[in-house]
Parts: structure tokens; C-alpha cells; sequence
């Protein structure tokens, strides 16, 4: 599996509940210029509509080598998830207030697939909060390589 994008404001936003993998509908062009790693999930976010999940505001350059029958860079993009796992997100999406976000788009048997997750907005406060945690971590990680440095 390679990672070829992730959304790290994502982790920052939101409360991660659930994740899922869906497979997305591109054109030859984006499959290529995603394949490149030149796909931007930080604003995007997903919408269930008519029984189908869609990927909307999410940037796939166009492909360089392109002709001119290239693609729109932000158009929205279908994606395939079963139709049990879709009334599920959906009911779930109205009845909680919960969120749809993109987490990250990997190659898996060749094949471009991208991580969903339920999610849930986090407060100021619990923002704060994880960065304060992080930055402990990153301290205590540093004092105990400090310590334990071979000289």
C-alpha cells in the first residue's frame, strides 16, 4: 500500500469515529496525475445524495502530459462504497451531527482508494488541548534521547 496523499487538518478538525475504504471514480487523466501525488484533500469533504457518496472539493492537478482533454482540477467525484455502508454513513451523518471527511488516498493492488471516516467537529478547547499532548510527548521523546545518547 502506498500513501500517495494525506489530509492532516483533518486529524486536527475532527474527532475521528469510524473509517471506511471506498474506492473513487476518476478519468484516465486525474488516475495518472494522482498516481503522481499531485491530489490536495484539505478542504474536501464528502456528501451523500440519491443513495451515492460524493468527494467534493478535492484537487487533482491536471496531468502534465495531458492532452486536451484534460479534467476539472475540483470536479466532483463519485465514490463506491456498498449501499448498506451508504444508508448507514447517512443515517448517522443526520441523526448525530456528524461529518463525512477524507483522510487520506492510497494505492492498494494498484487500484486508487481513499479512507473516509465518521467524524465529529472538535471545540477549541479540546484543540488545544491535543497540541498540548503532542508537545509534551515530543519533550519527554527528546529528554530520553538526551539521557540515553551514546558518547
Amino acid at each position: 500500500m502506498k500513501v500517495l496523499t494525506t489530509n492532516k487538518k483533518a486529524f486536527h478538525d475532527y474527532e475521528i469515529i469510524e473509517k471506511y475504504e471506498a474506492g473513487i471514480v476518476l478519468k484516465g487523466t486525474e488516475v495518472k496525475s494522482a498516481k503522481n501525488g499531485r491530489i490536495n484533500l484539505r478542504d474536501s469533504f464528502i456528501r451523500i445524495k440519491d443513495g451515492e457518496a460524493f468527494l467534493l472539493n478535492c484537487h487533482i492537478s491536471p496531468y502534465e502530459q495531458g492532452n486536451i482533454m484534460n479534467h476539472d482540477p475540483k470536479r466532483t467525484r463519485k465514490l463506491l462504497l456498498h449501499k448498506r455502508e451508504i444508508e448507514r454513513l447517512a443515517g448517522k451523518v443526520q441523526e448525530k451531527g456528524l461529518t463525512l471527511v477524507p483522510l487520506k488516498v492510497y494505492l492498494k493492488n494498484n487500484l486508487v482508494k481513499i479512507e473516509i471516516a465518521l467524524a465529529k467537529g472538535k471545540k477549541l478547547y479540546d484543540k488545544r488541548e491535543t497540541i498540548k499532548k503532542k508537545d509534551l510527548e515530543r519533550e519527554i521523546s527528546r529528554t530520553l534521547k538526551n539521557k540515553y545518547r551514546v558518547k
